[in-house]
């Protein structure tokens, strides 16, 4: 299944991503790949395999809820590009 470069644009628009036209032709190659990849595992005879989330069976992975104080905010934005009134500042999408 090949895929287009507008499919390509329209995903990246809705990700809000703005790609070159190299980007396209690499993405569009990549998902080409990765859709062929899923087609193959759709190929295989999986009756009376269990679906899984996971492979090996976990328990109590995940630590305790404890509540703590949150960063200071000047940490938080301390790597930010751009920040204005204490608040993350993010370009608009143009089309």
């Amino acid at each position: 299944m090949a895929i287009s470069r507008e499919e390509v644009q329209h995903v990246a628009r809705l990700a809000w991503l703005a790609l070159s036209p190299e980007e396209i032709e690499r993405f569009a190659g990549e998902l080409d790949k990765i859709l062929d990849a899923i087609g193959i595992v759709a190929e295989l005879d999986l009756d009376g395999v269990q679906p899984t989330s996971h492979p090996l069976d976990l328990v109590n992975v995940w630590d305790d809820d404890v509540p703590r104080d949150s960063l200071p905010r000047e940490d938080v934005l301390a790597n930010a590009p751009l920040a204005d009134g204490g608040l993350f500042k993010v370009p608009t999408w143009r089309q």
